[in-house]
């Protein structure tokens, strides 16, 4: 939702955080809406392995143990993952085990699924969150330019980057910066993930896909904001330059920007899945693919299924924090 015009009359009225609490209807309704998409999620992920073709178990046991597969190793493992029970049976022990922390066993290494998690999810985080501020430092910085030089080569410019932003494939870019970065310019390592200059050219390579996306937006929003007639009465009192386009103008229009960052941090978690490999980090994207090729599919539900609660809680923490800036969102969900 874009910001819409503050009276005229004060030309000092700026979005700001309130004292203001978030209702607590509203808190229900998002927190009821988080509930209902975790648990569709868990149902589309307990399907993961039934809608396969073929018999789960001996897919497993091919992709863990070398050799031949007995028909009793093949029951064991049906007695231990409890596959010969009812399906509603079944699911409802992944739901409760999930609930509790216990997503399972990974079949291959013989370790607890969340325990396998836990161990790669801090290279994920500092990954997703190297991404986002790469894509925010060069979104906003090239969409307020490319608003205020409307015309010019600036917005040329981020046009540019963002068609290139959502047609370059993730892993063609991670190799190009490698090549010029790593290779032509020595500066980075082309792989591994030791220190922060590791951490450089894969949060690179995220950032510049959602960069594009975060430019275009802000140009919009910022273009809107600046039309408005509290930004022209801040004109018309003499304000300083500075004042006008970071304290009144540049404020409402982040509000929508905020907003995409969640559904960004969505794309950081999924495009993981490509850099870590293309950058050989330990991550979560790279345990996935991993437990794929290995047919480890208890390992494939805990991990799909952590990064997709993740992706919903983040969503809700930054609608929580669009309605805390703005009071508009407040009183719309007090309505």
């Amino acid at each position: 939702m874009l910001p819409g015009s503050f009276p005229p009359e004060n030309s000092d009225s700026h979005l700001s955080p309130s004292t203001a609490p978030v209702p607590a209807t509203y808190l229900a309704r998002r927190f009821a809406q988080l509930g209902v998409v975790l648990l569709l999620v868990s149902v589309a992920v307990f399907s993961i392995m039934h809608a396969l073709p073929g018999d789960p178990v001996q897919l497993m046991l091919s992709g863990a143990e070398s050799g031949s597969v007995t028909p009793e190793r093949q029951q064991q493992l049906r007695e231990e993952m409890g596959l010969n029970d009812p399906l509603p049976m079944q699911y409802g022990r992944f739901l409760s085990g999930a609930a509790t922390g216990d997503l399972g066993t990974s079949v291959r290494l013989r370790q607890p699924v969340l325990d396998l998690i836990l161990d790669r999810l801090g290279s994920t985080l500092a990954l997703s969150l190297g991404g986002i501020l790469f894509a925010v430092l060069i979104g906003v910085t090239t969409g307020v330019l490319a608003a205020l030089k409307q015309g010019s080569w600036i917005d040329g410019f981020s046009r540019v980057l963002a068609y290139a932003g959502v047609s370059l494939p993730l892993f063609w870019l991670g190799l190009l910066l490698i090549l010029a970065f790593a290779f032509w310019l020595p500066w980075f390592p082309p792989a591994g993930s030791e220190g922060i200059r590791s951490l450089i050219l894969p949060s690179l390579s995220l950032g510049l896909v959602s960069a594009g996306v975060i430019a275009r937006l802000t140009r919009a929003s910022l273009l809107e904001v600046l039309v408005q007639d509290y930004i022209r009465t801040a004109w018309a009192k003499g304000l300083p330059k500075r004042i006008v386009y970071l304290r009144h103008a540049l404020r409402n229009a982040l509000i929508p920007v905020l907003t995409i960052l969640g559904l960004q941090f969505g794309a950081m978690l999924a495009g993981a899945v490509v850099t870590e490999t293309v950058f050989s980090r330990p991550g979560l994207g790279r345990l996935v693919v991993s437990a794929i090729l290995w047919k480890d599919y208890p390992l494939v539900q805990g991990i799909v299924l952590f990064m997709a609660a993740m992706y919903v809680v983040v969503n809700l923490l930054v609608d929580l924090l669009a309605a805390w800036l703005d009071p508009r969102i407040r009183e719309e969900a007090a309505a």
